[in-house]
């Protein structure tokens, strides 16, 4: 039977190119893996919910109470065997998603693997992550409870508050003006067909020019194996690898849903005509700080076109995203990168992360305005030079721990190579 299909399929070539891929053996590289697992949760979750939820604001008989028939399906989930765990996993490993997919991109940056010629790699995990945040926003928007409801009330008038292309982008996205009949199965099919096919995509894009440019190597790798690829091969033992680490991470994910539900819906109940006081998730704080530094005064009118105080509080972070895009294409390398570098080699580069993730704390912190009592002239020196003076101290703790270590250190004879399987 074997050889019967492997005269027709040729699956001798197949697993020799591909399935003997060699995988480094460095424990940063699994960051990359558990982005992928929580994909395949989110997606296997993601069945089990759709199945049961019902996108509409229309009003349902539950009981004596006239709830949306969103909230009341989700309610009903909450009740069927092990609903409310599959609900809380699904949550969990959004949040597992896109911590895992920020700290493999910043590993990529402080090591300099996205140079040449990973740019294009880089860009398609920038793609990956913002599209993975997209995919946060249109989830927890759905049950229609009075913190979702107004949480995308406020992404709603953000996407209009563009210049020019606003009010068509928020008509496309949201159905209408939030809300409308129309704004729930807009978004449940932006959230459970085309994010998650634009992402399956972009996971395969990823690992595709992954497998074409191969692996970065860990230093120790230039002397230990000189011009190859050290590590293991993809079957059998980076498979098994990964399905340990798999098994572990589900029964982790179950114990933490079990142990901490997430978002119970009744905690603020469906909308009614009180905005309750609440803050999204922590990937959204530093944008929701922002917006809390703008003064509402804060608007002008450029040939017609009316800029208003939203756009304003969005415009810098999303300059700062655009930026991390072409970030790579800023640096050209005369050499393809084999090794992955030093962070305490290229102190410039890592002082200036040190301070981006600094200015990302000090824009959370502004989300806690009223709480901690703080001015806005205060937040803005916060997050305007907190950054620069966070990156200073960096870059000279960096010099007085590692002198003898020069930034942009030499490339090592034959870089340009590319290493072997």
């Amino acid at each position: 039977m074997v050889k019967w299909l492997d005269d027709r399929l040729a699956l001798n070539r197949l697993y020799k190119k591909y399935f003997r891929k060699v995988f480094p053996v460095h424990h940063s590289f699994f960051l990359g893996e558990i982005t992928v697992f929580s994909f395949i949760i989110l997606v296997l979750t993601g069945v089990f919910l759709s199945i049961n939820f019902e996108p509409s604001i229309r009003m349902v008989q539950v009981g004596t109470k006239q709830l949306p028939a969103a909230y009341a399906s989700v309610q009903f989930i909450d009740t069927l065997p092990f609903g409310q765990v599959i609900r809380s996993m699904h949550h969990w490993a959004a949040n597992v998603f896109i911590a895992g997919a920020f700290l493999h991109m910043l590993r990529i940056l402080l090591t300099g693997a996205y140079k040449r010629p990973r740019e294009i790699n880089w860009i398609v995990g920038m793609l990956l992550l913002s599209f993975a945040v997209v995919a946060a926003f249109t989830g927890y928007s759905l049950p229609f409870d009075a913190f979702s409801a107004t949480a995308t009330k406020v992404g709603y008038e953000i996407a209009a508050s563009i210049p020019l292309i606003g009010n068509w982008l928020a008509q496309l996205f949201f159905g209408g003006h939030f809300p409308t009949e129309h704004s729930l199965p807009r978004l449940t099919s932006i959230h459970m067909i085309w994010i998650p096919l634009i992402i399956a995509a972009l996971i395969g894009a990823h690992v595709l020019i992954m497998f074409l440019q191969k692996h970065t190597q860990p230093p120790y790798a230039r002397k230990v194996a000189p011009g190859r690829i050290l590590g293991v091969p993809f079957w059998p033992q980076q498979a098994l690898i990964m399905g340990v680490l798999f098994a572990l991470f589900v029964a982790v994910l179950a114990v933490v849903a079990g142990v901490f539900n997430a978002n119970p819906i009744e905690h603020f109940g469906p909308p009614g005509p009180r905005t309750p006081e609440v803050k999204p998730e922590w990937y959204f704080l530093w944008l929701y700080g922002f917006l809390k530094m703008i003064p509402s005064s804060w608007h002008f009118s450029v040939v017609g076109i009316y800029v208003g105080s939203q756009f304003i509080g969005v415009l810098i972070p999303t300059l700062v995203i655009l930026f991390g895009f072409i970030y790579p294409l800023l640096q050209p390398s005369p050499v393809k990168q084999r090794y992955i570098e030093l962070p305490s080699r290229h102190k410039v580069r890592t002082a200036t992360v040190i301070g981006l993730l600094a200015f990302f704390v000090a824009a959370t912190i502004a989300a806690y305005k009223q709480g901690l009592g703080l001015s806005t002239g205060f937040l803005w020196l916060l997050v305007i030079l907190g950054p620069v003076l966070v990156g200073l101290i960096a870059y000279g703790l960096l010099r007085a721990v590692y002198p003898e270590e020069e930034d942009g250190a030499a490339a090592v004879p034959g870089a340009d190579a590319s290493p072997g399987d």
